[in-house]
């Protein structure tokens, strides 16, 4: 080590006081003038920290080992794979389900404030079921050894599962207690229909004196075929395509759409990153025969399975492409809709799209957004555009993780 290197502190066991959440799944403590993210620990809680990364910067990360004095929103996790070192699935085990919907909604407000200097105030709303038990999606990875499992908290390590606490019973059924090719992946979908679907993706394969074989292998168990039902229709789509991981989200999301796009006869809808079509099946119903809906949506396998779901909506039109793309051509940049609903990837849908949308000047914008610092600043963007933050309502679709779903509904400022 030369003179210049700072000494890593990875590994070095530090007691400290353990302060406000942070967006992540964990929570900020200092010590000896850095900032150290620390995960399985509460706020105001004491605790021994193993630090697991250090780049030498001003943070650095670790787990929180040993609990000196605990909150008294403290439980036991239900699952024997959570802790530290162990399955990174699930972010609050240790804290109890009102408690993790408090610090989801100290994170919303928090990134609101910080982004888009808004200050309010959120709750986080239970969906039905409780914190157990909810997840039709998921992704395992396998070891070495073929045993599946999650990965750890920010490493491609596995650690093996025998069930797993969130999961849909009967989800991991033939998954979980069998081996499977070291490397594979899998991929899980539990439909509405109580039917598994699972799609094993093993690495590209190699045969001596060729190159690899361009992409991984796939085979399916099960049809393939997803029955899900949701705004008083039957869906089918791609077992590994995307719906709400949820069972009541996408029946949720869809109604607080509907009330705030609250769309008239005849009106013009965009619904970007449109998926399958969930909200567009909802804003056809309110525009009617006489109105449109234009749904975009980049993938075109969500594209086919939309359009043949949506069938007996004429009024809904699909455009396969990527969101700034569509919106910049002739048909779209000359024709502003009345309303836009837009659900975005985890970052958000950024300035382009924002300056697009804003441009036509819609009466209401409908955002729903999976990462509330992508939607702050997708906030801040749309201010600068004349649109105010109007109604916000968050969601904890994703208990004992630190996700969280948020709809918010833009309007222009009067």
């Amino acid at each position: 080590m030369t003179g210049h290197e700072t000494p890593t502190w990875r590994d070095r066991l530090v007691e400290v006081e353990v302060g406000a959440v942070a967006h992540g799944g964990h929570c900020v403590a200092r010590y000896e003038g850095r900032v150290i993210f620390v995960r399985h620990a509460l706020p105001g809680e004491l605790v021994v920290v193993r630090v697991t990364e250090d780049t030498g910067g001003s943070f650095c990360r670790g787990d929180a080992v040993e609990v000196l004095r605990a909150s008294p929103d403290r439980v036991t996790p239900p699952c024997p794979f959570a802790g530290p070192g162990r399955c990174g699935g699930c972010d609050w085990q240790h804290a109890s389900w009102p408690a993790q919907r408090e610090l989801k909604a100290a994170v919303v407000a928090e990134q609101l404030h910080r982004l888009a200097g808004l200050d309010r105030e959120v709750v986080v709303e239970a969906l039905p079921g409780g914190p157990a038990d909810w997840r039709t999606r998921m992704r395992m990875a396998v070891d070495p050894d073929g045993r599946p499992g999650f990965r750890a908290h920010r490493s491609h390590e596995v650690v093996p599962v025998d069930h797993c606490v969130i999961a849909v019973p009967g989800a991991l059924d033939g998954v979980v207690d069998r081996t499977w090719p070291p490397k594979a992946e899998l991929v899980v979908a539990r439909d509405a229909d109580h039917q598994t679907h699972l799609i094993e993706v093993g690495p590209p394969v190699v045969r001596r004196g060729r190159r690899p074989v361009p992409g991984p292998s796939r085979r399916r168990r099960g049809s393939g075929t997803a029955a899900e039902h949701a705004a008083g229709r039957d869906w089918r789509l791609r077992a590994d395509g995307f719906w709400q991981v949820h069972p009541a989200a996408a029946d949720t999301f869809a109604r607080v759409v509907g009330e705030w796009a609250a769309c008239r006869p005849g009106d013009r809808a965009w619904d970007l990153y449109g998926g399958v079509g969930l909200f567009a099946s909802v804003l056809a119903g309110q525009v009617g025969p006489t109105g449109s809906v234009a749904v975009v949506e980049s993938s075109t396998g969500a594209v086919e399975d939309g359009r043949a779901n949506l069938a007996d909506l004429p009024q809904v039109s699909w455009h396969a492409g990527r969101t700034e793309a569509v919106l910049a051509t002739p048909e779209f940049a000359g024709r502003p809709p009345d309303v836009v609903v837009l659900d975005p990837p985890r970052k958000g849908a950024g300035k382009d799209v924002v300056a697009a949308v804003a441009a036509g000047r819609p009466a209401r914008v409908v955002y729903v957004a999976c990462d509330p610092a992508a939607l702050a600043r997708d906030i801040a963007a749309f201010a600068g555009h004349g649109y105010e933050l109007a109604q916000l309502r968050a969601f904890d679709a994703f208990p004992m993780t630190h996700h969280v779903e948020c709809v918010a509904l833009l309007a222009p400022v009067r």
